[in-house]
């Protein structure tokens, strides 16, 4: 059975707790916007297309129990409220675009005057469900123009070798996975011979959730730690290393996990080819180039401890960016569902 990290029927959310895996496997239940914030933020779901469809769910159920007196007052809510699940994890910009579009239906349905509030509620409602279908689907799509791409660079019928950071899978998504749905379209097609997947301090998204879903895939994978990519990359024949993606400039500046960064600058330097696989969600057409992402940054206990053991001197202080920027000019291509684009190309592209 697939993994599911967001389950959601007849109006009941519940996500599964990522800050426990893989040692227990414990659902969260998510009654209102409050409680989709609190997931978020704390990272018990993330993931740029998790944190989107978490934080809409949450407001789909949060006004399904509830009756409202107008089209407005439900408009009021629905604007307050999004603009909250924002600020949760400001630097993934899939909640941003997606609050804004939610923003923008709720004010038309609001002057419509064929419809009432109960029908305005029904239709929004609607329109944040189809998230989950629709996400699964682009991930899929985005796993196969990814696979095609990679296997168009080698010789025919090359087994690749394929290097990723942090975690883009079931588990940071509705399912599927865009750059994990890459890996798994390459599984499928028996054209994979390995992952190397990183562990990604401080949070250890790799070791604790990818080698998780590698692992219960049966995909052949390997480990290691983050301080070893240069030499994987110099001495196991990697074929091209598949990252995600946080927020993508419309110049191909892309904003992920921290070390994704340097990552990009070894693998030029290894000429091997460098993919950021992120639905159109991820693209904020909005910010031209990357130096204007804002870059979270997280609590220095992520650094300090690991459980409740301190591995760090007391006293010493720390700076823990959640993100860095990885240059255009690095990336071969950002794979998305409509296709393989250059990074220059995308701002040729309809949004």
């Amino acid at each position: 059975m697939a993994l599911q990290s967001i389950k959601y029927e007849n109006n009941c959310l519940t996500i599964l707790d990522q800050l426990l895996l893989p040692g227990e496997s414990k659902y969260i239940v998510v009654q209102n916007v409050e409680d989709g914030w609190q997931v978020i933020n704390k990272m018990q779901v993330r993931g740029a297309p998790a944190i989107a469809i978490v934080g809409c769910l949450s407001l789909a159920v949060e006004i399904h129990a509830k009756k409202f007196e107008s089209k407005q007052a439900l408009c009021e809510v629905i604007e307050k409220q999004l603009n909250y699940l924002i600020s949760s994890r400001p630097t993934a910009v899939n909640m941003k675009l997606a609050a804004n579009d939610l923003i923008s239906l709720a004010k038309q349905l609001t002057f419509d005057g064929s419809i009432g509030v109960t029908d305005m509620k029904a239709r929004f409602i609607t329109v944040i469900e189809k998230m989950l279908e629709d996400d699964i689907a682009d991930n899929k799509a985005i796993g196969e123009f990814g696979a095609q791409s990679i296997l168009s660079k080698q010789p025919e019928n090359t087994m690749v070798r394929i290097l990723t950071h942090c975690n883009t899978g079931s588990l940071a998504t509705a399912g599927y996975g865009t750059a994990l749905g890459v890996i798994r379209s390459l599984y499928s097609k028996n054209k994979l011979e390995r992952v190397y997947c990183t562990e990604t301090r401080p949070y250890n998204q790799g070791a604790r959730l990818t080698a998780f879903e590698l692992v219960h895939d049966k995909i052949p994978a390997t480990l290691i730690v983050d301080s070893m990519v240069a030499s994987a990359m110099k001495n196991k024949k990697i074929s091209a290393v598949v990252v995600g993606a946080d927020r993508v400039a419309l110049n191909g500046d892309t904003a992920n996990k921290i070390g994704t960064y340097q990552i990009a600058i070894l693998a030029k330097h290894h000429n091997i080819p460098f993919y950021v696989a992120a639905p159109f969600t991820s693209i904020d057409s909005n910010m031209k180039n990357g130096n204007g992402i804002v870059i979270e940054e997280r609590p220095e206990t992520e650094m300090t401890f690991i459980g409740d053991y301190r591995i760090a001197a007391q006293g010493i202080t720390c700076w823990n960016p959640a993100f860095d920027v990885t240059p255009s000019s690095l990336i071969t291509g950002i794979i998305t569902e409509r296709g393989v684009f250059e990074p220059s190309r995308l701002a040729d592209v309809k949004m």
